[in-house]
């Protein structure tokens, strides 16, 4: 066995999660080595929906650029039964969010994170299988097997396991895998089609009974290409045990562990069983082509009784598996890996509070449940069914409802957090994102909510507005303030401030940045203090406020605190639950090895 190397953070599986996890933590400056067995990337279109808070959380991280170059529009879907159309779910956005729904390869999402992670001067290590670990107080020591046999064993603080639905690091863990699976197998194919339907649009087609049961559906989700959809159907009873992607070697292997979920080993499609189901159930007469990879593939709904034990954590698909209703099974695991990271990259740096890495599971599986129990509701009921109006369902499924209010590490801190659920609602109801009735300092979000963007933001230097996203945009923890008043107040509203930014620095060792923004006609402070002015007013109408306040945004783009009036002491009372006592200056920029 090759001799032992050392890492900070050791990710397990080079997917859509695992890149997430190792591309934010190499930006916050943490040492991490990413392996998967596989040896090259996959050039299958699994996963393709990118909800709009997948398209902010990649803002944040500085590379959103190049994911909306890559990617179409996914301006709605056309609903159709016995070849007759029942509706138009049109997916249309309140203003103040800055993206839409958009369709993006699974390959391509991998190929712009993989070149993020690049950024960094880190890459993936390929075809190496973490085979096992072991665990003592101080870390994880690994194992890694290459593709010709060698060991090596690895010593890392901390490992994540990105692994997917057979992951090695869950069954490590010892953790439960609790749920069931669904007993029809379905087709995945990737093909063009000639029909004249609306681009950007969904296409859902079933065929119902004479006693209204749906037996048969297609749906075909729009990728970039003239006529290019990935289509998922019921699979042909030959094909039932079957499929297999050509090429796909070990991304269809079944572990044995009784998780019947992904690609299929065995006989892949034909195009001729694709074009069978078009011929029942599409719209329009069309003839199907060009196929790039078609399989079968099984769906389960589980997920684990905890998000991590001790240094290992998991995340994706090694957490929860379920339908690919609604595309939220991909965009869950990139936010339990962007959730996680930082506060790793906390805890390697020394800085992180007692409480801080046990808030990953207590914020993360309450969401995890949600997304299983909906999808499952919603693959079995139809969306149809979903008690919810349209337009927070629209905003469910867009993931921008998902809080961690009530978390051990939001202010007031709690035992738990509320995921999607809790009275998230509201956001909706009061007809933008953000705005959650009464409470601390007027309406808007609370802690725990995500930090809703906003335009119309004046700089001294700028000729140009500016959304508040601009100004959070690859930063860590922002210590958010807000000054409304007259001149003769604003000594006062400067020395409040002061006492707030001296507080922060000192209760997170200097790891906070400070953004103003004042409500039109407030003088500037005298202070070197970044200050942008709320021209339009739509900071104050998006976050209820109307007096001088203060917001903790987290790396993650979620509020921890929001206080009003401005307090330091409360202030303090929220650090100490995310940094430890004595946090010591910013880490330094390890080395990826």
């Amino acid at each position: 066995m090759a001799r032992t190397y050392t890492t900070d953070v050791l990710v397990a599986g080079a997917g859509p999660v695992g890149l997430t996890a190792a591309g934010e933590l190499r930006r916050h400056g943490v040492g991490c080595r990413i392996v998967d067995r596989l040896p090259a990337r996959l050039p299958f279109a699994k996963a393709v929906g990118i909800q709009p808070r997948t398209l902010e959380v990649w803002d944040r991280m500085g590379f959103v650029r190049d994911a909306l170059d890559a990617s179409v529009p996914m301006r709605g879907q056309l609903v159709y039964a016995n070849g007759v159309e029942q509706s138009r779910v049109e997916l249309v956005m309140p203003p103040e969010v800055p993206y839409g729904f958009a369709a993006l390869p699974q390959y391509e999402t991998e190929r712009i994170l993989e070149a993020f992670l690049g950024r960094f001067g880190t890459a993936i290590e390929r075809s190496v299988e973490l085979v096992s670990f072991s665990r003592d107080a101080d870390g994880v020591t690994s194992v890694l097997r290459a593709a010709d046999g060698t060991e090596e064993e690895v010593r890392s603080r901390y490992l994540i396991g990105c692994d997917g639905a057979h992951s090695i690091v869950r069954k490590g863990l010892g953790l439960t895998f609790e749920g069931g699976a669904f007993p029809d197998g379905y087709m995945l194919a990737d093909v063009e089609v000639d029909w004249d339907l609306p681009a950007g649009y969904g296409v859902r087609a079933m065929h119902r009974a004479a006693d209204g049961t749906v037996d048969d559906v297609l749906v075909g989700i729009p990728l970039p290409g003239p006529g290019r959809y990935r289509m998922s159907m019921l699979v042909p009873p030959e094909l039932s045990d079957a499929g297999r992607a050509p090429g796909a070697g070990p991304a269809t292997r079944t572990a044995g562990d009784g998780v019947a979920h992904g690609l299929q080993s065995g006989r892949a499609p034909a195009l001729s069983d694709i074009q069978a189901v078009l011929d029942r159930l599409s719209p329009q007469p069309t003839t199907a082509s060009t196929m790039r990879w078609a399989s079968v593939f099984r769906i389960s709904h589980r997920i684990v009784d905890r998000y991590g034990d001790g240094r290992v954590f998991v995340a994706g698909d090694a957490a929860h598996i379920h339908p690919p209703t609604g595309a939220q099974g991909m965009n869950t695991g990139i936010q339990d890996a962007f959730n996680l990271a930082w506060k790793l990259a906390l805890a390697v740096a020394g800085a992180a509070g007692p409480r801080l890495l046990a808030s990953y599971d207590a914020e993360r599986r309450p969401v995890g449940e949600e997304v299983v129990g909906r999808t499952v509701r919603h693959a079995a009921e139809g969306v149809q069914a979903d008690p919810e109006d349209p337009a927070t369902l629209l905003l469910r499924e867009a993931q921008l409802l998902v809080t961690y209010r009530g978390g051990p590490i939001v202010d007031p801190p709690g035992g738990g957090a509320t995921g999607s659920g809790g009275d998230s609602g509201s956001q909706a109801d009061s007809g933008h994102v953000g705005d959650t009735g009464e409470g601390s300092g007027g309406s808007g979000p609370r802690p725990g909510d995500r930090a809703p963007d906003c335009g119309g933001l004046s700089g001294p230097i700028a000729a140009y507005p500016l959304r508040l996203y601009d100004l959070l945009r690859e930063r860590g923890h922002v210590l958010l303030l807000f000054g409304t008043g007259d001149p003769d107040g604003a000594a006062d509203l400067d020395a409040d401030f002061d006492a707030l930014v001296t507080t922060a620095r000192a209760c997170t060792g200097d790891r906070i940045e400070v953004c103003t923004i004042l409500a039109p006609g407030t003088p500037a402070d005298g202070t070197a203090r970044p200050v942008h002015h709320d021209t339009e007013g739509e900071f104050a109408r998006l976050y209820g406020v109307e007096r001088p306040t203060a917001f903790v945004v987290r790396p993650d783009g979620h509020l921890g605190a929001r206080l009003c009036p401005p307090d330091p002491r409360r202030l303090a009372a929220h650090l100490a639950a995310v940094f430890a006592p004595d946090a010591q200056g910013p880490p330094s920029h390890s080395a990826s090895t």
